[in-house]
C-alpha cells in the first residue's frame, strides 16, 4: 500500500484518537486505541520508516502510552503482568536448559544413592557426622524427622527461606563460570538428596521419609532445579552468543536468569512455610492431605513452569493471527504490544 493511500485510509481515525486524548476517560478504550496505534506504527515503520507519517504515529502512540501508564496503578499492573505473561513467556525459551538442569540433578541423586549403598562412610561424608548421629538418636526415639521441630516456627521459616533464596542466587551467579559452578551446585544437591533418601530407605523409613520430607521438598527441590536452569542460561550466554555480540548476550542471559530467580522467591517462601509450619506435624497429617499437598505442589511447578508457558506461546500466536479480533484477550494484546514497542 502506498503511503498516500495508508494516510487516506486512517487519517480520520487518528484525528479521532487525538480528540480522545482530551475527552476519553475509559481506560479500556485507551488500551484499545493504544493497541491499534502500535499496529499502525509497526506497519508504518516497516514500509515508510523515515516518513512524517511514522514520526506522527510515534508521537501519538507515545501520548497514549503516557496516558495509560502515568498513574501509580501501573506498578500493580506491571507486577501482575510479570507473573501472568512475562515470566512464563520468557521461561518457554529455556525449557532445554531446564531439562539439562533436571537431568544433572536427577543423575547425581542416583549416584548419591548408589554411593551410599556401597560405601557406608559416604553418607557421613555428605551429610556430616552430627546430622547422622542426631538422626540415629531420633530414630531410636521413634521420631525420625524430629529435626523439623528443633526451632521455633517463625525463626525456622525466615532461616530456611533466606538460605534457599541464597542458594538459588548462588546457582544463578555461578553460571558466570561457564556454567561449571552451577553444575557443581546441582551435583552437590543431587548427591545430598540421593544419599539422604537412601539412608532412610536403608532404615526401613523410605516411604515415611517421602511423605514427610516432600511436603516441602517438592517445591524446594524443584525451585533449586529451576535456579540451576537460570545459571545454565547465564553460562550458555557466555559460551554460545549466537547472533548477539558476546557482551550483549551476557547482558541478555543475566537479565533473563535474574527474572527467573526472582520469580522463584514466592515458591521458596511457600516451601519454607510448609517446612516450618506443616512438616513438623507429619505424624498427625492424614494420608489424603499429605498426598494432596504433594500433588498440588507438583501440579503448581509443572503447570506454571512447563505447561502454561507452552499454552501462552500458542495464545500469543493466535492473538497475532487475529490481531483485529475483539474477542481476543485484550490484556494479552496490550502486554504484547508494549513488549514489542519497548523491545524487551
Amino acid at each position: 500500500m502506498r503511503e498516500a493511500q495508508f494516510l487516506k485510509q486512517n487519517a480520520e481515525k487518528w484525528k479521532q484518537y487525538e480528540r480522545d486524548l482530551h475527552t476519553q476517560k475509559d481506560p479500556d478504550t485507551f488500551a484499545d486505541r493504544f493497541i491499534e496505534l502500535t499496529d499502525d506504527l509497526s506497519y508504518s515503520k516497516t514500509f515508510y520508516k523515515s516518513s512524517n507519517t511514522t514520526k506522527y504515529l510515534n508521537g501519538l502512540t507515545a501520548q497514549f502510552h503516557q496516558k495509560i501508564y502515568k498513574n501509580k496503578k501501573e506498578k500493580a499492573s506491571r507486577i501482575l503482568q510479570f507473573w501472568q505473561f512475562e515470566l512464563p513467556y520468557l521461561f518457554r525459551q529455556y525449557h532445554r536448559q531446564l531439562l539439562y538442569s533436571f537431568l544433572f540433578f536427577t543423575a547425581f541423586c542416583l549416584v548419591g544413592a548408589l554411593s551410599a549403598k556401597y560405601d557406608e562412610n559416604f553418607i557421613r561424608m555428605i551429610l556430616g557426622d552430627n546430622y547422622v548421629n542426631m538422626t540415629n538418636e531420633n530414630i531410636e526415639k521413634g521420631d525420625p524427622f524430629a529435626v523439623y521441630k528443633h526451632a521455633g516456627q517463625l525463626t525456622m521459616f525466615f532461616g530456611i527461606a533466606f538460605n534457599n533464596i541464597r542458594v538459588a542466587f548462588l546457582a544463578f551467579v555461578s553460571g558466570i563460570t561457564f556454567s561449571i559452578g552451577t553444575v557443581m551446585l546441582l551435583i552437590q544437591n543431587g548427591l545430598m538428596m540421593g544419599s539422604f533418601e537412601y539412608y532412610f530407605f536403608s532404615k526401613g523409613l523410605g516411604v515415611q521419609s517421602l511423605l514427610a520430607i516432600f511436603i516441602h521438598g517438592t517445591l524446594e527441590l524443584s525451585a533449586i532445579v529451576i535456579a540451576g536452569c537460570a545459571g545454565l542460561i547465564m553460562g550458555s550466554s557466555l559460551l554460545f552468543p549466537q547472533t548477539f555480540g558476546r557482551w550483549e548476550s551476557i547482558l541478555k542471559g543475566g537479565r533473563d536468569g535474574m527474572k527467573i530467580v526472582l520469580g522463584l522467591v514466592p515458591f521458596f517462601l511457600m516451601a519454607a512455610f510448609l517446612e516450618s509450619f506443616v512438616t513438623r506435624y507429619y505424624k498427625q497429617i492424614p494420608l489424603w492431605l499429605n498426598l494432596g499437598i504433594l500433588g498440588l505442589s507438583l501440579w503448581l511447578i509443572i503447570g506454571y513452569f512447563i505447561w502454561y508457558p507452552i499454552l501462552l506461546h500458542r495464545r500469543l500466536a493466535k492473538t497475532l493471527d487475529h490481531n483485529n479480533d475483539p474477542s481476543q484477550d485484550q490484556n494479552l494484546k496490550l502486554w504484547l504490544n508494549r513488549k514489542l514497542t519497548s523491545g524487551k
